[in-house]
C-alpha cells in the first residue's frame, strides 16, 4: 500500500497522537464531513458527570439502521485497544462509527499485556548498536504517548520505578550510562530521573532481591521509571468513552461475512451475529477496519480465501506470583535470559506479575500457558532473589497472543516488526494491526 493511501486511511479512521483516551481529547472534524457532532457537543457529552451509555438494544438498533442509503462512515471490528482507539478518536472527529467485538472488550490479548506503558528501553539499546533510526522513532513514539497516557488516565496508571540488578561494575557502567541516555531522549516527557542504588540501598528497596547472583556479588543497581496501568479497565474506559461520542458499540458480535458491492467489488459492510441472541443483521459503512489483532487474518479471509497472511503470532506468558515476591511500588527486570528477552517481575493489585516469554504458537480463542513456558519465567527469576521459587506458588497464568505483523506488500519476511502495519489489500477494508498497548493511539497516523 502507498504511504499515500495509508496517510489518507490515517487521517479518515482517525486513531493518532494526540487524540485518543479515556478523557477528552478533541480534535478538528475531517474537512467536508458535517453531520455529525461539534466537537463542542462530543466534549460536552463526554465530561457530563450523569451521562449515560445507551442500552445494548439503542447500540444494536443504530446498526441495524446503518444501512446501504445511510451507511456508518466507518465500522469498526474489534473491541479491543486498536479497535476502540479507533471508534473512540473518530467518534470524536464528528463521523458516524460502529464497532462489533466478537467476545468482550478487551477480552483478548489486550488484557493478557505486562500492564506496563512502556517506554522502549530496550528499543533504544538496539537503535544504538544496530544505528536503527526505526527502533529511535519507536522509542520517541513511545516515550510521547507513555506520559500521555498517563496524564489522560491517572486512575488506571501511574509512575512504576523498575530496578535492574547489577553483579558486576562493567553492568553498573552499562546500565547507568544506558539510562541516561534514555532520560535525555525522553526529554519532556521523562518520568522520573533515573539513578544508581549501592547494593545496600538496593536490598533495602527490594528486600527480596539476591546479594549473590551465579556467584557475583552484588554491586548496586540502576532504577528507572516506566509506566504501570489496568489494561482492561483502561480498554473498557476507551469503549465506554466511544459510546458517550456517539459510537454504536456492541460486544458479543461476530462478523461472520462481509457485504461486497456487486459493481465495484469494494467492501461495504458486514453480516453480523448477536451471539447472545442469535439474530442477524447487516451493517453498511464506507469504510471497513479490521482491528481483531491474532485473528486479522480471519477477516481478511472474509473477503478473500487466497489472502496472503500477515500475522505472526507470538505467546505471551505471565505468572501471578504472591505478594512476598516483590515489594509494593518497586518492579524488578532480569536483563538477561536464555532467549534474550527481559523478565519483569512487578507489583500488581497485591500480588507480583512475573513474564514474559516469546515463542511461537498457534491462534486460537482462549491460549493457554504451557508448563515450559511458566518454568522459564521461575527460572529467570531464581537467580536474582533471595527467596525461594516455588512452582506451588504460582497463583494463576495468562497466555496472550502478540499479532506481530508483516506488511502484506513486503518483499520479504525481515518486515515482521514490533510496529504497526496499516494496509488495505482489499477495497475498502483497512486493516490495522500489530504494535503495542503503550503506542496504540499513534496505530492510524
Amino acid at each position: 500500500m502507498s504511504a499515500t493511501r495509508i496517510r489518507r486511511f490515517g487521517a479518515v479512521l482517525a486513531a493518532a497522537a494526540g487524540g485518543t483516551s479515556i478523557l477528552l481529547f478533541t480534535r478538528p472534524s475531517i474537512a467536508g464531513n458535517d453531520r455529525g457532532p461539534s466537537p463542542d457537543l462530543v466534549r460536552s457529552q463526554i465530561n457530563d458527570s450523569k451521562a449515560v451509555v445507551p442500552s445494548r438494544v439503542v447500540q444494536e438498533s443504530a446498526l441495524i439502521a446503518a444501512n446501504n442509503s445511510n451507511p456508518l462512515d466507518i465500522l469498526v471490528i474489534g473491541g479491543g485497544a486498536t479497535g476502540c482507539g479507533v471508534a473512540l478518536d473518530a467518534a470524536t472527529r464528528g463521523l458516524r462509527v460502529g464497532l462489533v467485538e466478537r467476545e468482550d472488550f478487551s477480552s483478548g490479548t489486550s488484557s493478557r499485556s505486562t500492564k506496563l506503558i512502556h517506554g522502549g528501553v530496550r528499543y533504544l539499546e538496539k537503535a544504538v548498536f544496530n544505528l536503527d533510526y526505526g527502533q529511535l522513532k519507536l522509542v520517541f513514539h513511545a516515550l510521547e504517548e507513555r506520559k500521555q497516557v498517563i496524564r489522560n488516565a491517572p486512575h488506571l496508571s501511574n509512575a512504576l520505578p523498575c530496578m535492574t540488578p547489577c553483579f558486576d561494575w562493567f553492568e553498573v557502567v552499562y546500565y547507568w550510562v544506558g539510562l541516561k541516555m534514555y532520560d535525555l531522549v525522553a526529554g519532556r516527557h521523562l518520568l522520573h530521573l533515573s539513578r544508581y542504588y549501592s547494593a545496600q540501598e538496593s536490598a533495602e528497596l527490594f528486600p527480596t532481591l539476591a546479594m549473590k547472583a551465579k556467584d557475583r556479588s552484588l554491586k548496586g543497581a540502576v532504577v528507572y521509571y516506566d509506566g504501570q496501568m489496568n489494561d482492561s479497565r483502561l480498554n473498557v474506559g476507551l469503549a465506554l468513552t466511544a459510546a458517550l461520542a456517539g459510537a454504536a458499540v456492541l460486544n458479543h458480535a461476530e462478523v461472520i461475512s462481509l457485504i461486497k458491492d456487486e459493481a465495484s467489488n469494494r467492501i461495504i459492510g458486514a453480516r453480523i451475529r448477536n451471539n447472545l441472541s442469535g439474530k442477524e443483521f447487516d451493517t453498511y459503512a464506507k469504510v471497513v477496519v479490521n482491528a481483531a489483532g491474532p485473528f486479522c487474518d480471519s477477516v481478511r479471509k472474509l473477503a478473500d480465501q487466497n489472502v496472503q497472511p500477515m500475522i505472526c503470532p507470538s505467546s505471551g506468558v505471565h505468572i501471578v506470583l504472591p505478594d512476598y515476591y516483590s515489594p509494593e511500588g518497586m518492579g524488578l527486570i532480569v536483563p538477561k535470559t536464555k532467549d534474550g528477552r527481559v523478565v519483569f517481575m512487578l507489583p500488581w493489585l497485591g500480588r507480583t506479575v512475573a513474564g514474559t516469554t516469546d515463542s511461537d504458537t498457534v491462534i486460537t480463542l482462549l491460549p493457554e500457558p504451557h508448563e515450559d513456558e511458566i518454568q522459564f519465567i521461575l527460572d529467570a527469576i531464581s537467580d536474582y532473589l533471595n527467596v525461594k521459587v516455588r512452582r506451588t506458588d504460582v497463583l494463576s497464568a495468562w497466555s496472550g497472543i502478540r499479532p506481530l505483523a508483516m506488511d502484506p506488500s513486503a518483499k520479504n519476511t525481515e518486515s515482521i516488526s514490533r510496529d504497526h502495519v496499516v494496509c488495505e489489500d482489499f477495497p475498502g477494508l483497512v486493516t490495522i494491526t500489530g504494535g503495542k498497548w503503550t503506542t496504540y493511539r499513534r496505530r492510524c497516523s
